[in-house]
Formats: C-alpha cells, structure tokens, sequence
C-alpha cells in the first residue's frame, strides 16, 4: 500500500490547508479558555510546534456531571538533540516548570524534556521561554522527524564526539523550514513562504525517528527507529556506517496488521554521508507511506512489505549512486551509565536514576542546587535518567551528598530491574492510554522484584517496560519484559525481547490484572533459574524454549494452585 492508494485521511487535509502549519493556533490560543478545547485542525497542527492539548482524565467524569468543561491543560515537548543540555538550560527548564506548568520535569525516552499541566495562558510564554534558553519545541512531535538520538555517555573521544555532532547535524537540517513557529509563538513578522523542500505541503504521513549508536552502546535502542545509524569504528574512528531502516515500536490491539517492528540493515555508507542518505530516507517516507490510514503510515510498513532489496534500489536512485548492500550487523551491548563514571578529560559524569523520568519536588529542589553548584551540564539518556556531565572530581562527594539530602535514591539502592525500567506517562493526562504505567511503575517493579527474589534472580540484569498503551513509547517490545495496556486495569504482558534491543519479544498472556503481573511472570523466573544455560538473558532464555513452552509453564502453575 502506498501514499496514493486509498483516500487521504483527515490529518492529510488538515495539513494540506494549513498554510504552512499555521491553521487557526494564533486565533484559538488567543480566544478565551471558556470556549474549551480546541478544533481538530488546531490540535493537529499544534503536535508539529511540539504541543499536545491534553485534560485530566481523573477529574472528567466528575466535571462532566457538575456540568463543567474539562480540565484542559497542555503537555510541552523540548527538542534536546542527543539529549544535551547545558547547566544554564537544565536553570532556564525548571524555573519555567515553577513559573508556567504543574511544578515538575519529565525526562522521555527519546532523550527530551516535557511540561505537563501548562495552561493555555502561558502556552505561549513557555515555548517562548524554552527559545530563549537556545531550545527548541519545534518538531518534538508531529509528522516529521523527532529528536534524534544518540549514546548519552559523555565519553571525550572521538567515536561519541561523531556521534554527538552528527545527531545535532541531523537535527538542524532536518526541522521544517516554515517561519509558523516563529509567527505563532515568538512575535515574528508574517512572510510569504514557499512549500518545505524537504517535506512538502503534507510533510511526512507519520512520525520519523531517528538515531545513531555504537555497536558497544545501543542504549538507544537504534533498531527501533524508522531511520538508524550503526557506527563502522577503526583505530578509535568511525569509519563508515551501516543504515538500518524500517523499525517502529506502535500497534494496536485486535488489529494484526498493525505491528511493532526492528529496523532491517539496508547499506553501508561512508563516514559523511549521514546527511545526504537521512534526507533521502525521509523522501521515502514521504512519497510511499500510506497517507489514507495512519495506523499503516509508518516507514517500517513501506519496508515490511516493499522489502530491503525494493528500499536499497529506491535510496540509490533517489541519491543517483548504488548503495553497497550492509553487512551483517555487529554484536550489541548496552553499558552501564548510572553512577560515577571518567570522561576521558580529567572530568567525572554521575548518572543519576529518575524513575519514570519525573522530576518533582524535593528532588527537582536537590537536582537544582547539584547543578548550580558543580556547573554539571545534564544529558537526559533513553532510560529516563540523567547524566550530570563535565563534574570537577573535588565536588564528587558534594554533589553526592546534596543529591541524596533531597530524596534521590542512587544507584547503587536500586536492583538491576528497577534500574532498568521504562514506563511512559499515561493517565491521568495522555489521551491514548488504555490505563496505568507512570503511576503503577513502582508498585509492578516491587511485585517483580519479588518474584526474581524468590528465585535468586534479584541481581539479574532485565529489563522491564511498562505503556499504558500499545503504541510503544517506553519501546516494551524490545526488551527482556513488555508490560502493555490493554484496557483500564489489565495489561498484556511480553516476554523473549533481548537486553541489547536486537530482538523483539512474543505476548505471553492477555488481559492480566496489575496485581498478577508478578505472579504470571514467576513460573519463567523459576524455569529460568533452573534451567538457564551459561551466560543465557532471561529475555533469551523466553525466545530458545519459545512461546508454546512459556505459555503451557503459566497452565501449569495455575493448574497446580
């Protein structure tokens, strides 16, 4: 199925008459907040400036039987390539999450900074103050490519350093060129302008993500992009790089056409040819994704049924060159970034686990002062945590002691599950989740926890991914255990995904109460304990005795109860 296969889908004529994503945001942001949420249109359009119009989906109910609107707020979204922020722009962030949104930070999982519960009010004074800090909103989301991300480890050598400038190269080049944000949201003068080059009237059918890895660091998960970069490496210098194409974490229930897929390699380009093969990937998408049906929009379907050799021949043409077919891909590893790490340059990063990537209160107050003091430049990694980079050694035992004084668990409290968790935002605000995940993460992580005790398995290294919806955001597709929403209360539950992101897991129950998670997790931990084999993940251990063997391990525990 291509773009020009069925009917447009709604989203496409919203965006064909947008004038360049402008629609009616300046009018409605400006009408009076009596008048509720906005139009589809404005709220379409708004996603590209890097906005959602959300409301409080606890309070809805009740606010519809008093006869009231919705509580209706806005999630903000900062565009941080790479993850990389200065100390001044981590000050300028929190000051506004005091002064303009619900008094917290979120760290994402694609290595950005959110604001929840910003007025419409201050809307426009939010984004204008995250541009003052240098920052950016603009392509947070939307139908165009996302922040690009990379390894987050601060390492001073010339591996990361390419990586580092070529994820901020990628992102400057690739933002839409419409003068709306600045018209809309900073006061810039009105211009005629012609249609992007890149993307077009219609920019792209559906998000593109984009990220670049090192074989020994894909904390990136890059088989999980639309668009990805493996670092070719020789002599401690890239040497060229391998471009996979085609991954995406999203699905929806009950619809087997829909599918979470890893990335396929496809070529192996020289060293500076990044720029020149992304733009061409993102014409792929744009011309031959499926612009009626945006559940089928993504590249990774174009791929998934074009086929790799179909996606090389239409790359080289496009670049007027042919590309060299890829080798097989290297081994993945994914290190450790928590805790107190060298740069490489006489300075010291401490990486400081967040759970679920919130940041509020009283550890928003310490992680402030930790920085104000040390001068740290933040890194927010993939995993939700930060990096404090660029720490003089002399205020490592300060930065310790001010960190723990305001509540921050380190790393070395935490199990390796807990380290290793993933949940996305959900309720009360998201308006796609099914039911629970930032809010029920520690409770799951204690309940597993647990179980892996029981069994002698607490120090394991596993993953453990928890959406409150299928579409993927915290990728639990791809790690050892996907814990996905699949209506208010119940979850699907994933097993047999590696730690290294190469392998994507199969379910293994349905409709599962957050309570039985743990319970119905415990008969492979056991089985796993006892009949693992030497070095064996508990995610590769699922995936060799397969889903039918994993799944009669449940019938049985259940029988014998």
């Amino acid at each position: 199925m291509t773009a020009s296969s069925g009917r447009p889908s709604a989203a496409e004529a919203i965006k064909q008459a947008s004038h360049g994503l402008r629609g009616s945001i300046a009018e409605e942001l400006a009408a009076s907040e009596a008048r509720g949420g906005l139009s589809e249109g404005a709220y379409t359009l708004l996603k590209f400036h890097g906005t959602y119009e959300q409301h409080d989906r606890d309070t809805a109910t009740a606010r519809k039987q008093a006869g009231q609107d919705k509580d209706w707020s806005f999630m903000v979204r900062v565009r941080a390539p790479a993850g990389r922020l200065t100390a001044a722009q981590w000050l300028a962030l929190d000051a506004l999450a005091g002064s303009r949104a619900d008094g917290t930070l979120r760290l994402t999982t694609r290595q950005g900074v959110q604001f929840h519960g910003v007025a419409r009010r201050d809307l426009k004074g939010t984004i204008a103050g995250i541009h003052g800090a240098l920052l950016t909103t603009l392509a947070a989301c939307g139908d165009v490519v996302r922040n690009v991300v990379t390894t987050p480890a601060p390492r001073r050598d010339a591996i990361h350093a390419r990586l580092e400038a070529e994820a901020f190269a990628l992102s400057s080049a690739l933002l839409p060129r419409t003068r709306a944000h600045h018209e809309i949201f900073l006061d810039g003068e009105p211009v005629v302008e012609e249609a992007d080059a890149l993307y077009g009237p219609t920019y792209l059918p559906r998000k593109f993500k984009i990220a670049l890895a090192h074989p020994l660091d894909n904390a990136p998960d890059v088989l999980a992009n639309d668009l990805g970069f493996v670092a070719l490496t020789r002599r401690g210098k890239v040497t060229g790089w391998i471009v996979t194409v085609g991954g995406g974490m999203g699905m929806t229930h009950n619809k087997p056409a829909t599918y979470p897929r890893l990335a396929d390699a496809v070529a192996v380009i020289g060293p500076d040819e990044v720029l020149e093969v992304a733009r061409a990937v993102v014409r792929l998408s744009r011309d031959h994704g499926d612009r009626s049906d945006r559940k089928h929009a993504r590249l990774k379907y174009v791929v998934a049924e074009r086929g790799v050799e179909w996606v090389r021949a239409a790359l080289s043409a496009d670049l007027g060159r042919d590309l060299t077919p890829a080798p097989a891909l290297p081994r993945f590893a994914v290190p450790e970034h928590l805790g107190w790490h060298e740069q490489g340059d006489g300075r010291l990063w401490f990486g400081l686990p967040v759970a679920a990537g919130r940041i509020a209160g009283a550890t928003r107050t310490g992680l402030r002062e930790a920085i104000r003091r040390s001068g740290a430049n933040p890194i927010v990694t993939p995993q939700q945590d930060l990096l404090l980079s660029d720490i003089a050694p002399e205020r490592r035992a300060e930065v310790e002691a001010v960190l723990r004084d305001h509540g921050f668990v380190l790393p070395q409290a935490l199990s390796p599950l807990a380290r290793w968790t993933l949940a996305c935002v959900a309720l009360p605000t998201c308006g796609q989740a099914l039911t629970e995940a930032e809010r029920v993460r520690n409770e799951i992580v204690t309940d597993v926890e647990a179980r892996l005790a029981a069994h002698g398995l607490l120090g394991e290294r596993i993953s453990l991914r928890i959406t409150g919806c299928p579409n993927g955001c915290a990728r639990p597709y791809a790690g050892d255990i996907g814990v996905v929403g699949r209506a208010p209360g119940l979850y699907t539950i994933f097993v047999g995904g590696d730690f290294e992101g190469t392998r994507l897991s199969f379910p293994l129950a349905d409709k599962v109460r957050q309570a039985a998670i743990g319970a119905m997790l415990a008969p492979l931990f056991a089985a796993f304990a006892a009949g693992r084999a030497r070095g064996e993940g508990f995610g590769d251990f699922c995936t060799r005795i397969g889903p039918e063997a994993a799944r009669e391990l449940l019938v049985r525990a259940i029988a014998a109860e």
